[in-house]
Parts: C-alpha cells; sequence; structure tokens
C-alpha cells in the first residue's frame, strides 16, 4: 500500500479534487434547479445529459487520447468541465443546463480514461488491485466530502458554482506536473449483447437496472430532498449517506459473495435495498431515519454492480471476462439514461416520495428475476466461481480493465463457458 501511494499520491489527490467537483455539481444542480423554478420532471433530463454524455465519452474518448494525447486531452476536457461549472450559474436556463451536463459528462469520461491509464501505469501486478481499491476510496471519499461544502455558501449564489469550477482547475495541477506518459489506451471490444445475455441473463437485466437506480442516487437524490422539504444540512447528509454506505459495506458483502451462491446474495442484497426504500416512504418524515435508509441503500447499491460482474464471470473463460464487463458496462449506462427521466416525471406526478418507490420497483425486479434464474440454472459452488473485484459505477472503462485484471490474477477454480441450457435443479 506504501508503494502504490508513493507513486500514485498525486494522482489520487488530483482525482479527490476532482471527485469534489463532480459531487457538488450533483447535489447543487438539484438544489438550484428548485431554487430556478424547475420542476422534476424538467430537471431529470438534465441530469439523464450527464450519463448520455457520459457513455458516449466512454466510446469515443480513446479515439480521442489516440489522435491528441493523454495531455492535450486531459487539459481540454478539464478546461471543459471548469467553464461549465461556472456557466450552470451564469446562465440558469433549462436547455443550457442540459447542453452543459452533456459536455460534463462526456469530458468526466475522458478524464476517467486517462487518470486510470496512468494509475495502471504506476501499478504492477502485486499492487494493482490496491492501486484500484484506493482509487474507489478516493472517489467515494470526494463525493462525501462535497456534500460538506454544500454548507461553505448560499445555492442561490454563484459562490459555490465557482468553488466548485476552482476545483477542478486545482486538480489537474498534480496530476499532469507527476504523471508519467500513460500507455495507449486500447479499447476493449463489447461481446454481441445476445451472447452476453445467455453467458447471464440476470448479469445482464441486473446491470441496466442497478445503472438505473444509481443514476437516480446520484442525481436525483438531492432533488428528493428538495420536493421533500428539508433544508440544505439535511440534503447534504442525505447524499452523503448514501455513498458512505456504498464505500463501508462494498467489501463485506465481497467477502461473502465468494462463499456462497452469488445469485443468493444478489437476491438478498436486492431485497433489503427494496425494504430500506419501503422504510424511507414509511418514515420519510424524520430526517435521521432517512439519513438510515440512505446509507442502506447505498451500501446496498454499489456492491450490487460489482457483484453482477463477478456473477457473469463465472460463466465466462478469462479471456472473455473483459469484453463481458464492457458490455455490462455499457447495459449500465443505457439503464443510467433513462433512470432519472423516469423518476423525474414519477415525482412530478406522484410526489417525492416516488424516488424511493421507484428504487424499490427496481430492486424487487432484480430480487424477482434472480429468483426466476434460480429456476433455470444449476447453482455454481463456491470453489467453482472466480474471485469478486470491488467495482461501483462511478468508475471509468479503463478502471473496469483493471479489475478485470486483478480478477484473473486471483482467479477461482471456475468451470468456463456454461451453456444457458445447462441443467436446473430438481
Amino acid at each position: 500500500m506504501i508503494a502504490v501511494l508513493n507513486n500514485s499520491w498525486a494522482l489520487l489527490l488530483g482525482m479527490f479534487l476532482l471527485m469534489i467537483g463532480n459531487g457538488l455539481q450533483g447535489s447543487l444542480l438539484g438544489i438550484r434547479g428548485a431554487i430556478e423554478g424547475f420542476d422534476p420532471a424538467l430537471l431529470s433530463y438534465v441530469i439523464s445529459a450527464y450519463f448520455i454524455g457520459f457513455l458516449g465519452g466512454s466510446r469515443l474518448a480513446p479515439v480521442l487520447i489516440r489522435k491528441v494525447g493523454h495531455v492535450r486531452t486531459f487539459a481540454a476536457m478539464g478546461s471543459l468541465i471548469s467553464a461549465a461549472f461556472v456557466l450552470y450559474a451564469a446562465v440558469p436556463d433549462i436547455i443550457a443546463w442540459g447542453v452543459l451536463r452533456l459536455i460534463v459528462g462526456f469530458s468526466f469520461s475522458a478524464v476517467y480514461i486517462v487518470a486510470e491509464s496512468w494509475l495502471n501505469d504506476a501499478s504492477d501486478n502485486q499492487t494493482r488491485g490496491k492501486a484500484l481499491s484506493l482509487y474507489m476510496v478516493v472517489q467515494m471519499l470526494g463525493i462525501v466530502s462535497a456534500q460538506a461544502m454544500l454548507n461553505f455558501g448560499d445555492p442561490a449564489g454563484y459562490g459555490l458554482f465557482v468553488l466548485i469550477s476552482v476545483l477542478v482547475s486545482i486538480s489537474f495541477m498534480p496530476i499532469l506536473l507527476t504523471a508519467s506518459p500513460a500507455p495507449i489506451v486500447q479499447q476493449t471490444a463489447r461481446m454481441t449483447l445476445g451472447r452476453l445475455f445467455r453467458a447471464s441473463p440476470l448479469g445482464f437485466v441486473g446491470s441496466i437496472l442497478v445503472g438505473a437506480v444509481y443514476s437516480v442516487m446520484f442525481g436525483m437524490a438531492a432533488v428528493y430532498g428538495t420536493e421533500r422539504g428539508l433544508s440544505v444540512g439535511e440534503i447534504s447528509a442525505f447524499v452523503a449517506a448514501i455513498y458512505i454506505g456504498g464505500l463501508l459495506l462494498q467489501w463485506p458483502v465481497g467477502w461473502i459473495s465468494d462463499r456462497m451462491d452469488r445469485r443468493k446474495l444478489i437476491i438478498i442484497v436486492a431485497g433489503l435495498c427494496a425494504i430500506a426504500s419501503g422504510a424511507g416512504i414509511a418514515f420519510s418524515a424524520s430526517p435521521l431515519a432517512l439519513y438510515i435508509v440512505a446509507f442502506a441503500i447505498g451500501g446496498c447499491v454499489n456492491p450490487l454492480y460489482a457483484l453482477m460482474i463477478a456473477h457473469t464471470n463465472d460463466f465466462l473463460d478469462q479471456k472473455d471476462m473483459p469484453s463481458a464487463a464492457a458490455g455490462l458496462m455499457f447495459m449500465g449506462g443505457v439503464g443510467s439514461i433513462g433512470g432519472p427521466v423516469m423518476v423525474g416525471q414519477a415525482m412530478q406526478s406522484l410526489g417525492s416520495w416516488a424516488w424511493f418507490f421507484y428504487i424499490l420497483a427496481c430492486m424487487a425486479a432484480i430480487s424477482l428475476y434472480g429468483l426466476f434464474r434460480m429456476t433455470r440454472r444449476a447453482a455454481l459452488g463456491p470453489a467453482e466461481t472466480g474471485k469478486f473485484t470491488a467495482i461501483t459505477p462511478s468508475v471509468g472503462p479503463v478502471a473496469m480493465e483493471i479489475a478485470q485484471e486483478v480478477a484473473q490474477a486471483n482467479p477461482g477454480t471456475g468451470p468456463g463457458p456454461v451453456s444457458d441450457t445447462a441443467p436446473s435443479k430438481p
């Protein structure tokens, strides 16, 4: 771990500052949008624009990097992000916000690819897993810290927007001054969607639903808090609890997943998340109850993403794991685009409680589909499965590649490809 910090501290520091800016952006727009008179349905399109840009960037950014290089791409995308953050306050128009969010999503996707490439280059086979873990911890801590900064200024003014712009600008300094040349970005080909579904129907469908929920947590939690009538301090605590839960429960869930049928664990975790969401509806009058519920939801949704990937890998040859993970990431991105729009429309029609109901419905769907899949395919024993590798929906495609390398470096005794017509349980 010391070696990882020695080689990557500047990169991790820069990513920490960058994630503060990104995390504060999401919450700040939800609060400022209400101040500007934008209803949840309109704001949902703004939130979704980020994920459209991010998904497009994951496919197009590697092409840009190969043409102009890592450093130029990194600096250019960082400048766009910094400028967009200031323009949010200068141009409080819903269409302008949508365009800016699209640009920010694309730019962050490119920034992640470059930063993660440098992180990969700074680590070796012995330290790559620790580097990935530190990277995810830094991301989560940055987003949590951002929520505290919501209380440093007035969301109705310019100060907070200027703050996140400055943080993003500063974040690139330690990275650009110390990062070594990154390797050429290799874009992993996706497995065909048909083959991916046949390999793991639960992983395929589950990734879409987890992506749909994650985008709602990341982008619409502050909108929920505003509609619910929470103060700025309460909203910041509510959003922070989501990410603290996601940070603390990722590894315990992963430890359990290597010791039992992953489908059962997916069903249990998704079911607990659905129950917690129902509690959020029932006890929404209590801010303390909302914080506990938020912690539980975040602690369930983040590990579910990695569980879907690990479960899919259990039915694949090692050589197919990177392409399958890229396909699952794409399907999660598709879900991320639609999630905010659906919950925004529901909140507009039904009220703020629809935020929790949407999460409940998605998680219940995962549990029910998991139960159905258990009748269609025999269970694999713990000794037959691969190793769980912690990964969250917030990382870029290169971190996903690193996660697959770590998984392949610590394999189980998995069976290789398994047909979807494998014998079912009696």
